[in-house]
């Protein structure tokens, strides 16, 4: 399985592939900005200061998006957790809460928050961990905050999602009064609370699509996607919500030159760039995988 996609992705397909199959990544430095602000360490000792202070992690459910590595995937299959993507997010939070009275979302705080929020949960009832914090600290929360949260968001996010503004929105309703503003959960509270619609990249993708001829959409979300869905949709005006482009730079480094490479690396029967997550950590993953895949 050649995987032209970051390596977060591979490790999962990795994961779930069958023991005959391997997966490369045709570039080992595509990686995730969003997963790398949740380190496993980081995640432990937060693990161990928040069952210090309840008393226990019994009814402290984790929930990784799906952007976040292996060994945190692990970390909540072993823990009682599960894995969610920004298109199921709400079903697997109204699981987790089955299972506990609290969740520990990670490392995307803004799906977390909106996912919260469209769930009833009110904000006062979310608190940012700061794992830049140093331990000891409750990720800069106060001890009665965190008591009577029902979600700990941890302090991560997507740099392309973060540049969409406010501002942006209203200059787009100003240049187009009919135009519809469709972003990705990935986004912030504000920008969600302002737009007309949210939603993942394939409801962003049939939100274009299902659009009546001559409509103006605004999206926001990365470059890429969007310049795509306007080619696809030329009866329509799609257009990115921030003036300034700004793609993925990580997942932009799968590009035709090494997949190129791979292929007749392949070709010549060598293998290059195999993505490999150890049967012990495989194991816990695939447990969070395999809850998140049952709830669809």
């Amino acid at each position: 399985i050649v995987f032209c996609g970051v390596h977060f992705m591979a490790e999962a397909a990795d994961i779930l592939s069958a023991a005959h199959q391997q997966v490369v990544l045709p570039n080992m430095e595509a990686g995730c900005s969003m997963a790398d602000m949740a380190a496993p360490a980081d995640v432990h000792v937060a693990w161990r200061e928040l069952g210090d202070l309840f008393g226990s992690t019994e009814d402290l459910i984790p929930v990784t998006y799906m952007n976040s590595a292996a060994s945190l995937k692990a970390f909540c299959g072993e823990h009682g957790g599960v894995v969610c993507t920004s298109s199921n997010a709400v079903k697997v939070l109204e699981w987790a809460f089955e299972q506990g009275k609290r969740v520990f979302f990670f490392p995307d705080q803004h799906l977390g928050r909106n996912t919260g929020h469209a769930m009833g949960i009110p904000l006062e009832e979310m608190t940012l961990w700061n794992w830049r914090l140093p331990a000891g600290n409750l990720g800069g929360a106060a001890p009665e905050q965190l008591e009577r949260s029902r979600v700990i968001l941890w302090q991560g996010h997507c740099s392309v999602h973060q540049r969409f503004t406010t501002t942006q929105i209203e200059e787009a309703r100003e240049r187009h009064p009919d135009v519809q503003i469709v972003v990705h959960p990935e986004c912030r509270y504000d920008i969600v609370q302002a737009a007309d619609a949210i939603g993942s990249t394939a409801y962003i993708a049939n939100y274009v699509a299902e659009a009546p001829a001559g409509s103006v959409i605004g999206v926001g979300t990365e470059i890429n996607l969007v310049s795509r869905l306007a080619k696809e949709n030329p009866d329509k005006t799609v257009f990115c919500l921030d003036p300034v482009v700004c793609p993925c730079s990580t997942m932009y480094r799968v590009h035709p030159a090494y997949l190129a490479w791979v292929m007749e690396s392949l070709a010549a029967g060598h293998t290059v760039n195999q993505i490999v997550v150890p049967e012990e950590v495989q194991a816990h993953a695939r447990i969070a995988l395999e809850r998140m895949l049952a709830l669809r």
